[in-house]
């Protein structure tokens, strides 16, 4: 390599680099994983196999990473490995890198113009037989999920019409249908969004598209038994200002919120609107329909937190000057106009995760990330900087809060629910936990109704891995 990282936040200190494909074979735990916990949890990362070609760049840009922990009675084997994009070869071959700013082809180096920027790098699912790792701006990429070898792109056997695939789908648990949608679906700062269903055997059974109000970074939705919910939140694209070589995003507080809301029954041309303030967010805990009512849970906050969309915002908030709160939004679709009610719920925090069985419906407990301040000084890991150092369960009923706090020299990153088996256990949370003075990773697994008691076991990983961004979990008999 002929140059090296930059010294900033997204490539110095737990946020460097790692560029390492492992297999490590039965990991030591500490303490007692119950043999229930049986099948495969998987993350993505962003990692760069090379310094940024223009001197520096966001987290989010990095090369697809995707790893995998194994449980298998008490077990447990930790597999990584490149997701092997076109991207990732053309700049494996040249020993450089060859892209330029995030989301931006004319930056590029002319040997790829043309070519696919795709890297996979932001979410693993697994649907009807295939594990997809997905990032907005592109199709998916089909992996193997026992080796992780990378198979080749996914668009639904040529019938996916959208450019791209949004990094968070829905999975309805009843009829086991995927739904998804696309932003930027016909090209670059497009206000197209294609809203999808693949049903449980994996076919593409539907895509309509609509306009939203401005190009808008979409990176999740809401889905309940009866309806789908599409925030747009004023992280804005230019066409203009991406093709003269600048800035994907920046942050426009002077635009409105919106929220379209369409029956699942229905049409897109059903589609309702409701706008108000500017806010960002970026994940939905979960959302319901209760007769005329919609409900959607979720923490917002009064700015959006990336430095790399501050900076070309030619904004600096600190973060104790970004306020938020978990909230619940309450859509009346049965009285006319455009605003909404809020509810707060909770403290502000982010990576909001439930049970499987309660996604789309009425619901009880969920769990979320937060920063607390008093459990020791803000630490750097991940792409928005300081990473959390609390997880929390709440019960939506009456906003009982149990707290997890890690010590003051470590930082978690996302959590996933793995369901019990025996009738009455909430099931339980497995997460990994930067060791920042160690520079290692461990895993920890806790009991979900247990949550403030820490962990019932402790999974040894020999290696520093880089915060990844979303993971999910996949039981064995799923996966045969």
């Amino acid at each position: 390599m002929s140059s090296t990282f930059p010294r900033t936040m997204d490539f110095s200190g737990y946020n460097e680099p790692s560029r390492v494909e492992c297999d490590v074979f039965d990991l030591v735990v500490d303490g007692a994983l119950p043999e229930e916990i049986h099948g495969s949890w998987y993350q993505c990362v962003p990692d760069p196999q090379f310094p940024p070609m223009l001197g520096t760049d966001t987290y989010l840009s990095g090369d697809g990473m995707v790893r995998m922990l194994r449980f298998e009675r008490g077990h447990v084997d930790f597999k990584q490995r490149y997701i092997q994009s076109e991207r990732w070869k053309s700049e494996r071959a040249a020993r450089r890198s060859l892209y330029g700013r995030y989301r931006n082809p004319y930056t590029d180096d002319p040997s790829v113009r043309g070519k696919s920027r795709a890297v996979y790098n932001t979410t693993p699912i697994y649907h009807a037989g295939r594990l997809l790792a997905l990032k907005e701006d592109s199709h998916a990429m089909e992996l193997d999920p026992h080796t992780l070898e990378t198979l080749g792109e996914w668009d639904y056997e040529g019938r996916l019409r959208s450019q791209t695939m949004t990094a968070h789908t829905r999975l309805d648990p009843q009829t086991g249908e995927l739904l998804f949608f696309g932003y930027e679906a016909s090209g670059l700062a497009s206000r197209d969004v294609a809203f999808c269903v693949a049903d449980a055997s994996g076919r593409l059974t539907r895509e309509e598209w609509f306009e939203v109000p401005y190009c808008s970074m979409m990176h999740d939705f809401a889905v309940t038994q009866e309806h789908v919910i599409f925030p747009v939140f004023p992280t804005t694209a230019d066409r203009a200002r991406i093709e003269a070589g600048g800035a994907h995003w920046i942050w426009e507080p002077s635009r409105p919120s919106f929220v379209g809301i369409m029956p699942r029954a229905g049409s897109v041309r059903d589609m309702r609107w409701f706008r108000g303030p500017a806010y960002s967010a970026y994940h939905f805990m979960n959302a319901h329909t209760d007769g005329n009512q919609v409900h959607l849970d979720f923490t917002h906050g009064s700015v959006n937190p990336f430095p790399f969309i501050q900076e070309a915002s030619k904004i600096q908030v600190r973060p104790e000057d970004m306020r938020g709160q978990f909230v619940r939004w309450t859509f009346n679709m049965a009285r006319p106009g455009e605003q909404w009610e809020e509810y707060v719920l909770g403290p502000a925090g982010d990576m909001p995760r439930i049970a499987e069985k309660d996604m789309l419906v009425k619901y009880e407990v969920g769990y979320y990330q937060s920063f607390d301040p008093g459990v020791g000084p803000p630490l750097i890991a991940g792409p928005v900087g300081a990473g959390f150092n609390t997880i929390l369960r709440i019960e939506l009923a009456s906003g009982k809060l149990a707290r997890l706090p890690m010590d003051q020299r470590s930082t978690v990153q996302e959590h996933v629910h793995i369901p019990a088996r025996q009738p009455g256990h909430e099931g339980y949370l497995a997460f990994l936990v930067d060791l920042h003075d160690e520079q290692r990773t461990e895993m920890f697994v806790v009991e979900a109704a247990r949550l403030e008691r820490g962990p019932i076991a402790r999974i040894r990983i020999p290696l520093r891995l880089r915060v990844g961004v979303h993971g999910n979990w996949v039981a064995a008999e799923t996966l045969k």
